[in-house]
This record gives structure tokens, sequence and C-alpha cells, in this order.
């Protein structure tokens, strides 16, 4: 894929990121009004979709390595072993039967989907800043490549 196919990908992921953000919205919001084994059924959907997609993401960082940065690659074998753990614990607190520690697995539950909205934000914040930095930086050598009358700079995929 070319420089301007990759960033126009990138551009066409943004877009579908905020299509997705706009469908959790709005499963959460039916949820409210759903029983029980409804919504315990939808909450079992997104955990299958987020542990498959934190193994996609794993499996890209993988096979990344040689154009991705160190720091990214760590991020997202970071971000794969910490859906685990917090995926560990909440079945392990699932199995509680009292109710003051029921009441305090979901006050907690609460504050994690609150940290991992604001978690989200940030990482959209981030791409954002990733996309435009690498547009920043393919008009800055194509600019160079111009002005030294050198050959055209050969583009990675």
């Amino acid at each position: 894929m070319t420089a301007s196919k990759t960033l126009m990908h990138a551009s066409d992921q943004l877009a579908t990121l905020s299509e997705r953000a706009k469908q959790a919205e709005d499963r959460v919001a039916r949820a409210q009004n759903e029983a029980k084994a409804d919504v315990e059924h939808a909450t079992h959907e997104a955990r299958v979709k987020a542990e498959a997609h934190a193994d996609e993401l794993h499996t890209s960082a993988t096979h990344a390595d040689a154009r991705v940065s160190h720091s990214w690659n760590e991020m997202q074998q970071q971000w794969h072993a910490h859906v685990a753990k917090i995926h560990r614990a909440m079945d392990a607190k699932k199995q509680e039967v009292n109710a003051k520690r029921a009441e305090h697995h979901a006050d907690s539950a609460d504050a994690d989907a609150l940290v991992a909205i604001d978690f989200a934000y940030a990482a959209l914040d981030e791409a954002e800043y990733a996309v435009l930095e690498a547009i920043s930086a393919r008009m800055h050598a194509d600019e160079l490549a111009a002005t030294t009358d050198a050959e055209p700079v050969q583009r990675s995929t």
C-alpha cells in the first residue's frame, strides 16, 4: 500500500471507529432497559469481541515490529495483558454471593467502565495525532525530495 493509500486507510479507520463508538453508545443505552439475562448475554458477546480484538492487536503488533515504533509495540502488548487480567478479575468477582461484596464489585465495575471510556478517548486523541503526524512527515519528505531534485523517495508499504 502506498503512503497516500495508507493515510486514506487511516482516515477510513477513524470513520469506522466513530461508527463503532456510536454502536457501543446505542447498545449501552438499550441495556439500561433490558432483562438481566439479555444484558449478561450482550456482556458475553462484547467480551468475546474485545478479546478477539485484543488478540488481533497483539498479532498485528508482532507482525508490524519492523515498521512500528517500540513504544507502540510495548503498549499493544501491555494492553493485551491488561485485558486478560481485568477479565480474570471480573470472572472472580462475579462469583460473589455476599450482597455487600456484590455491591463493591458493582462499584468497581462502574469505575472500570468510566476509566475504560477515558482511556478510549485518550487513545482516539493519540490516533488523531499519529495520523496527522504521518501526513505531516509525508509532506515534509515529499517537499525535501522535490527541493533536492532527488529521485522520488521509495515509499514503504
